[in-house]
């Protein structure tokens, strides 16, 4: 048992050490005041989601781009609620159209729904959930013309709120956005949010969209991303302060398992190796914890063992969370990284076996794996 711990830590600090290097290796984007010019279609798939739409209705109606250079569709997936209601009384200029569906995804469904009306060459995908920011688009464009690219992937993380599950999941985020940018930075991109992902309309037919992981519910976002990398097309990672979007946090915590369980209900069909290596490693190291105090307790490990492989991953996974963040202005979160810590490793690997033995709820749907 000390052999493998040692193993699974070692492991463990060598991939959160290449993260950290790979953070710093991404540069914060310079914007240049360049004549806009990029056309974008925005792709928002929705249910149910009246409580959040005039949020993200009110930012849309603020972006700071030219209303000719973009156009807005709000896919209705079969909302029970009054959502169209809400969008129509807004006033504002976007496209409602009806969810087609087709396959075991809704929200695949959407955005396939969506890129068949899309004039524009560049698609963005984000949720109905969501706020976005002012410069949000006009960031986009900058990057755009300043890069040679085919895709690109922006940050993502929860508006805040005073209560432990809130923070909770802040931290979570941020250790998966440290993760999606060192990835980029050690060039091997394996993660990426549906709720800011752009890319160009020719190359998602190129690519014949989501065809081959139809029948996954969810995953818009990482199987496209490793479609766009097995093609060898090129993806960037835009890392501006004005393109993050805030999304909203779950309010239960039944609600925030069904979110991770979804989640890690698509890594059985994804193929990018180096995503499928950190998640095993991640998962081990987990794993390690909570058997290692298991054993500890009933005298069957050194604590001296236990205690080094906490204090490693607890030193290596806050240098992380500080880099990132610093970048999203939520250094205040980290006064929750302690009480936090060991309940994560708990919460991760329950979620790792329910998403193997179970379905999970989502939308007032079920899915089976």
């Amino acid at each position: 048992m000390i052999i493998i711990s040692i193993l699974i830590t070692l492991s463990y600090l060598i991939l959160i050490g290449r993260f950290i290097y790979g953070f710093n290796k991404v540069e914060t984007f310079k914007f240049k005041n360049l004549p806009p010019k990029t056309r974008f279609s925005v792709i928002i798939p929705f249910r149910n989601e009246a409580e959040n739409l005039p949020q993200l209705l009110k930012s849309i109606e603020h972006l700071n781009y030219h209303k000719l250079l973009f156009e807005v569709f709000l896919v209705d997936d079969e909302s029970e609620d009054n959502s169209l209601e809400v969008i129509v009384k807004s006033g504002i200029d976007v496209i409602t159209i009806p969810n087609k569906r087709e396959t075991n995804s809704p929200k695949k469904d959407a955005i396939n729904t969506a890129i068949g009306f899309a004039k524009n060459e560049w698609v963005i995908t984000t949720d109905a959930d969501c706020i976005l920011p002012k410069f949000w688009l006009e960031n986009f464009d900058n990057y755009i013309q300043n890069n040679n690219i085919d895709a690109v992937v922006a940050p993502v993380m929860y508006k805040s709120k005073n209560t432990f599950l809130n923070q909770f999941q802040n931290l979570d985020a941020l250790s998966l956005q440290g993760a999606t940018i060192g990835g980029f930075g050690l060039n091997k991109p394996f993660l990426c949010n549906g709720a800011n992902f752009a890319y160009k309309k020719s190359v998602f037919n190129q690519i014949d969209g989501f065809k081959g992981n139809e029948n996954i519910a969810s995953g818009d976002d990482i199987f496209m991303l490793d479609k766009l990398l097995k093609v060898n097309k090129t993806i960037g990672y835009l890392k501006s302060k004005h393109a993050i979007v805030k999304t909203k946090a779950q309010t239960s915590w039944t609600s925030l398992i069904s979110q991770h369980v979804r989640w890690a209900a698509k890594t059985s069909a994804y193929n990018n190796k180096f995503g499928k290596i950190t998640g095993l490693i991640v998962l081990l190291m987990n794993a390690l914890i909570i058997i290692g105090i298991l054993l500890t307790i009933l005298k069957l490990l050194n604590p001296f063992v236990l205690v080094s492989a906490v204090t490693i991953k607890a030193i290596v996974d806050f240098i992380l969370l500080n880099k990132t963040a610093s970048f999203f202005n939520k250094k205040n979160i980290l006064k929750q990284y302690t009480l936090s810590f060991l309940p994560y490793s708990f919460f991760s690997v329950f979620v790792a076996i329910k998403a193997i033995f179970g379905g999970y709820t989502w939308k007032k749907r079920e899915f089976k794996k």
